[in-house]
């Protein structure tokens, strides 16, 4: 419970992004654009830019729980995202913290592969974050792809293909899943499925010709956890993320940062 009166304290726990776009430093930005308390557990350090990965320094499970047992001791967490796991060993790590601090909140994006095609968790760690992880989900929050690899089937090619996909990852265990459509080629916006207790709801959103999608994913996902100890219910911060992730979306062309896919604009409602 939240005392009244005071901010949301949001976890995150991912790897890290040199270029600013993706991954923990992302999500600090939408969590205190969106008025959180970002708190972190790096999984990974990431030698990366906007134009790819050069190399990953994981950090060992061990210390993974360590640096989660250790900000639990003292800090109330609100809401968890859950980014880059990298291994079977941190995916376990993790999953066993959720289950013994009592996390509910918790919203995963089931990272596994770079915008630039760089691989993040390896394939034997899909199935550890199957079973261990998405039980233990308020949301997951898959692309197209993403949802492919966690099922072991070939990717959704139609909007009307979706709420099968949604439907059999909701039977993995997480409370509710949101859909991401964006890799559909055919369709003028960009389609979100999110299938839930409440049952099945489309959100659309226009789509941006801008190559700076540089952590668009895990700027959603962060969001959605930053709002969802703010708001009334799952579905207002899933429309309210995808909203502010749009206007994100559209103000990218203000930044120049690297000469590859560049970041999104996370202050552009308070930057002048």
């Amino acid at each position: 419970m939240i005392p009244a009166g005071t901010i949301p304290n949001v976890l995150t726990i991912a790897g890290t992004d040199p270029s600013g776009g993706a991954g923990i430093q992302a999500d600090l930005k939408a969590f205190s654009a969106l008025g959180a308390y970002g708190t972190t557990v790096i999984t990974a350090l990431v030698a990366q830019n906007t134009r790819g990965v050069e190399a990953v320094e994981l950090v060992s499970p061990a210390f993974v729980t360590r640096q989660i047992d250790c900000l639990l001791a003292d800090v109330r967490i609100d809401a968890v995202k859950i980014g880059m796991l990298a291994t079977a060993g941190i995916v376990r790590a993790v999953a066993d913290a959720l289950r013994r601090h009592g996390l509910t909140q918790v919203v995963v994006d089931p990272v596994m592969v770079a915008k630039s095609g760089d691989r993040l968790l390896r394939q034997d760690a899909v199935s550890a974050l199957r079973e261990e992880i998405l039980p233990l989900a308020a949301l997951v929050t898959p692309n197209l792809p993403e949802a492919a690899d966690l099922l072991d089937r070939p990717a959704a090619a139609r909007r009307a293909e979706m709420p099968e996909t949604a439907a059999a990852l909701l039977a993995l265990g997480p409370r509710a899943v949101l859909l991401k459509g964006g890799h559909l080629e055919d369709e003028a916006e960009s389609p979100d499925l999110l299938l839930g207790p409440a049952g099945a709801v489309i959100l659309t959103a226009p789509r941006i010709a801008t190559r700076n999608t540089h952590g668009t994913g895990c700027t959603l996902s962060a969001a959605i956890a930053a709002l969802l100890p703010q708001r009334p219910d799952l579905e207002t911060a899933v429309r309210e993320a995808k909203s502010y992730l749009t206007g994100a979306l559209q103000a990218s062309g203000r930044l120049s940062v690297g000469g590859g896919h560049g970041p999104l604009h996370h202050f552009h409602a308070l930057w002048g």
